[in-house]
């Protein structure tokens, strides 16, 4: 079953208005809502005092109209009473300066009385929703928050690194708190990296980013534990924030979860971009997928147009439903549209969502509507249908966290890099998966690890492996630079890949960011004409067993190496000694889809994008045309879109945002 809905807040408004409500979503072909996650006053309005009653009528009207609910674990918002009974549970920011009331998610993850009250809240709501034959599931908290730096997280702090270390010894060494005389000699002596510390060292750093991502898996993993004993027969997810969230091992979160949902949001009101390319989300969904390796939910698909205090750009006729069928193309098993109804009161009274502050059906409904009833019709060809990509591009949480605190360039950003290849395979209509550092890379033709910063001995030898095998890996600057320790290594760069690399840097600088130099490039058996550039950082490189595929064509390391080739057992290793341009990266990509034999899904025009899905033998081509005009493909055979039942053939014409789902005639 393919799970359609929205996002609804019954207690923003009259109860009489809640079977108006129902019947206009059932109409829409809405099937699933989550609610209650921001509710937790209404449900538990005085200490241990809980009132379901309002809810309960909630979900049976919902249920008398064919709609099955996601209940949300209310602790990411707390009643006032919660926080005047701890007013030390304010979360720390690295500032030093503690929040207030007022918004959301400032609580500290770690404070003793907030995890209880938490607990509290989610036994009494799992106990009272356990039979309901309304609810379905559980989405714990709501995207998960950033980072603390109160007294009770370093109190946890020093306990996290005692287990880790087990000795200030150990912990001395691997810091190198040698440099600056900062040697501990009580555990109580380590502080929490704020920012008024100034430059705080790069292992301790590190360390507290690692913890508090842990911090919010232990959280969650309380309210998961009772969910799991009381509910054992409802799914449990959380809805995470896509690529863009840098502050949780989004890896780490996922892993006991049944799936992952996320909020995928393609126009932001403080961005206020009006053409936002589609590669650009759909390495969200990727991401997403990529984090279990399997298939997710969107909790919150944009619906209308973004804001707090300004408002976004409102979605065009047919982006709603390009949208959600991108979100399907590239892995989503359920859509849900944020929100039912826009809030008249509140920090949100700007995002819009399904229906405007009145209540009326317009536009933005009867677009979801046609969906909805698309998707009845075919949705269960859709549901549970899978990516087979033989491309993986690796993210790394602790070089992501590294990056954060030394950036080495100023204009440098690891998410962009990442996003840099994973576009060349997206124009190019190739899957991608985004895994971790140490996922099996075996199914792979094409892995790509852009600056591991952060690398392992376990994670070098997952990518030997994968390269002796016959995998052909692409690895950049910046790569094994560091230890799990963020030390810098004791051997020539690329550290621990030196030796599967072929080659040694032996100098690297920063580029200023108005500086391009450019390269002479010579793929074997590939173009050696283009026009590329190195950008923002270069590595000089000393080949030993690698040959030179690329050499720099200024600066004072004219005519020195700066990509090199090197052949091991029966695979292949690209070092790039750069972060390059968009040419060189579309040029590296192209090659390697053209050395490793990988076939893209359909060559399309510019802004057709054209994904691939498998549901068992049956195979499915998701052509999603993101442009403003029409755009013309070619069908290498005659195929059925099962949209519309209509057989095409040869030269097919796809209107502006139109949508065509092809299987074999």
């Amino acid at each position: 079953m393919f799970r359609f809905g929205v996002d609804y807040y019954p207690e923003h408004w009259p109860q009489e208005r809640w079977e108006t409500d129902a019947r206009m979503m059932q109409e829409a072909g809405i099937n699933t809502v989550r609610l209650a996650e921001f509710a937790w006053s209404y449900l538990e309005p005085q200490p241990d005092h809980f009132d379901f009653d309002w809810l309960d009528r909630a979900l049976d009207i919902l249920h008398v109209h064919g709609i099955q609910a996601v209940l949300g674990t209310p602790t990411a918002s707390p009643p006032p009473w919660v926080m005047a009974t701890y007013p030390d549970a304010y979360r720390v920011l690295p500032s030093g300066q503690r929040q207030t009331y007022g918004n959301r998610r400032e609580y500290c993850p770690n404070h003793p009385g907030y995890r209880e009250r938490s607990r509290i809240i989610t036994q009494a709501m799992a106990e009272h929703y356990a039979n309901h034959p309304a609810v379905i599931g559980w989405q714990i908290d709501n995207e998960f928050g950033d980072r603390c730096y109160c007294s009770t997280c370093q109190a946890h702090f020093h306990t996290w690194l005692q287990r880790k270390y087990g000795s200030l010894e150990a912990l001395n060494t691997a810091w190198g708190t040698a440099f600056w005389s900062h040697v501990y000699t009580e555990w109580s002596q380590i502080p929490v990296p704020l920012e008024t510390g100034g430059a705080p060292n790069p292992g301790l750093a590190l360390d507290y980013d690692r913890f508090m991502s842990d911090s919010y898996v232990r959280f969650q993993q309380e309210q998961i534990d009772i969910l799991r004993q009381v509910c054992p027969d409802h799914f449990i997810t959380h809805n995470f924030m896509g690529l863009h969230y840098d502050r949780i091992n989004y890896f780490d979160l996922a892993k006991p979860l049944d799936f992952v949902s996320w909020d995928n949001y393609p126009r932001l009101a403080w961005r206020l971009e009006m053409n936002v390319p589609a590669a650009s989300r759909a390495i969200e969904h990727d991401t997403m997928r990529g984090l279990k390796g399997k298939n997710f939910w969107v909790m919150e698909e944009q619906s209308g147009s973004g804001g707090g205090q300004t408002v976004g750009i409102t979605p065009r006729p047919g982006e709603i439903r390009l949208w959600t069928y991108q979100a399907i193309a590239h892995g989503a098993d359920a859509i849900l549209y944020f929100r039912w109804r826009t809030s008249r009161f509140g920090t949100e009274q700007y995002w819009h969502g399904v229906l405007d502050h009145d209540g009326q059906p317009r536009r933005r409904y009867r677009e979801i509507q046609s969906i909805g009833m698309e998707l009845q019709r075919i949705g269960d060809q859709l549901a549970g249908a899978e990516t087979k990509a033989q491309v993986a591009i690796i993210l790394c949480y602790d070089t992501r966290f590294a990056f954060q605190i030394q950036p080495n360039h100023p204009n440098f950003r690891y998410p962009e890099l990442l996003a840099g290849y994973y576009n060349a395979f997206h124009q190019r209509n190739v899957s991608v998966d985004i895994v971790p550092p140490t996922a099996d890379l075996s199914r792979y033709k094409v892995v790509i690890a852009p600056a591991l910063y952060i690398l392992p001995e376990n994670v070098a030898a997952n990518l030997r492996r994968y390269v002796e095998n016959g995998g052909l890996l692409l690895t950049t600057a910046r790569t094994g630079v560091k230890d799990e320790h963020n030390a810098v290594v004791n051997m020539p760069l690329p550290g621990p890949l030196t030796e599967l690399c072929g080659v040694e840097v032996e100098e690297y600088e920063a580029l200023p960011a108005d500086i391009d130099v450019p390269l002479q490039l010579s793929l074997p058996g590939g173009s050696s004409d283009l026009a590329t550039h190195a950008r923002l950082w270069c590595d000089v490189l000393h080949p030993t067993t690698a040959e030179v595929v690329a050499r720099y064509d200024a600066q004072y390391y004219m005519g020195h190496p700066a990509i090199t080739l090197n052949r091991v057992g029966r695979g292949q290793v690209l070092y790039v000694g750069t972060f390059g341009d968009e040419r060189l990266q579309e040029a590296l990509v192209e090659w390697s889809i053209a050395t490793s034999g990988l076939s893209p899904a359909l060559n399309t025009p510019a802004e057709v994008e054209a994904v691939e899905k498998w549901q068992k033998d049956k195979r499915l081509l998701f052509l999603l045309n993101h442009a403003d005009e029409a755009r013309e493909v070619i069908l290498p055979k005659e195929m059925e879109d099962i949209l519309t039942g209509q057989v095409q053939k040869g030269r097919v014409t796809l209107p502006s945002k139109a949508v065509m789902i092809l299987h074999d005639a």
